[in-house]
């Protein structure tokens, strides 16, 4: 039905994954939902951990349950409906529940780079200006700025999901992805401002996220030219290695990011934005809790010592 506007209408269809083999969707289905699984309680033993150990109660830690707490919420926005997709037949979604997903795949993942940012800053703070650590990151400074974080993720996921829901929609209810993408969204919209607000939402989040990359590297730039004065090599290691996981987890982020928003669109792009948009839906929030509780090494002792030993001792 040309013309019709379906931003009113009550159903669309997710058309993520009928393309692939029927016989791969379990397999499929299997391996997103241990990674889901994992997600999950890797994250609920970070948070758990930090709230335990009283040494980990630092601007740093507190930086890190936040990121937890949104990954978590990001990871279970996303893929409980992905996981009953894969094993329905009846892929449709409401209009409630492409805004509610849109709303909060956003809010989260914006949150998501915020905090990133905030946690490049307070490295910053913590070589390049030591003595003035716990003033310019006081307990209640690092509070605001973490509610500051959850702010800003509610204000751009609001923004975009009403900007996007107050486009027409015609020709087709069916979105190619396995949830409500905005880009495979805005490939059904239509009217005469379409161009310039699809335009004006991917300069908004590209923005955004451009704006949060260029400050973790100006940090990290300042970082680096701190620790090149240190005059031992020991001491040198032992400053960088507390930058170590974050600057994984950054690097991560935004690879996976731009493997999805910037790859060069094939005559099969259709079928495989699906499977590679996982990589940043499924398998970045499954590597960040196993890349801060390896490489950090007080948090690794810390779940040693409050949860790992006790487990062995009740096992033997």
């Amino acid at each position: 039905m040309p013309g019709q506007n379906y931003s009113t209408m009550s159903e669309c269809i997710l058309f993520g994954f009928p393309a692939f083999p029927q016989q791969l969707l379990p397999v499929l289905f299997l391996l997103y939902l241990l990674m889901f699984l994992f997600t999950l309680l890797g994250n609920l033993l970070i948070m758990a951990t930090i709230w335990i150990e009283h040494r980990l109660h630092t601007p740093m830690y507190l930086f890190l349950c936040a990121l937890s707490i949104s990954e978590s919420l990001f990871t279970v926005a996303i893929t409980p409906r992905m996981l009953a997709d894969l094993l329905s037949t009846r892929r449709s979604i409401t209009f409630v529940s492409r805004a509610g997903q849109m709303f909060f795949s956003f809010m989260f993942g914006f949150t998501h780079s915020f905090l990133l940012m905030a946690m490049g800053y307070d490295r910053y703070v913590a070589i390049c200006h030591p003595l003035r650590y716990n003033v310019l990151m006081s307990p209640r400074d690092c509070a605001r700025l973490v509610a500051w974080t959850w702010a800003g993720g509610s204000v751009m996921g609001m923004m975009v999901t009403m900007i996007v829901f107050h486009l027409t929609f015609c020709g087709s209810n069916v979105i190619h992805h396995f949830f409500c993408h905005v880009l495979s969204l805005l490939k059904l919209a239509c009217g005469n401002k379409t161009s310039s607000v699809i335009m004006g939402v991917m300069l908004v989040c590209v923005t955004a996220l451009i704006g949060c990359l260029f400050l973790i590297i100006l940090s990290y730039v300042f970082i680096v030219a701190a620790i090149l004065r240190i005059p031992s090599a020991e001491g040198r290691h032992k400053t960088f290695s507390t930058c170590v996981s974050h600057l994984t987890v950054v690097v991560v982020h935004y690879s996976f990011a731009s493997l999805i928003y910037l790859k060069p669109k094939g005559l099969h792009s259709m079928y495989s934005d699906a499977l590679m948009a996982t990589t940043y839906t499924v398998f970045t929030p499954f590597l960040s809790p196993i890349i801060f509780s390896l490489r950090n090494k007080k948090l690794k002792n810390a779940i040693n010592k409050n949860f790992y030993r006790k487990f062995c001792t009740l096992s033997s």
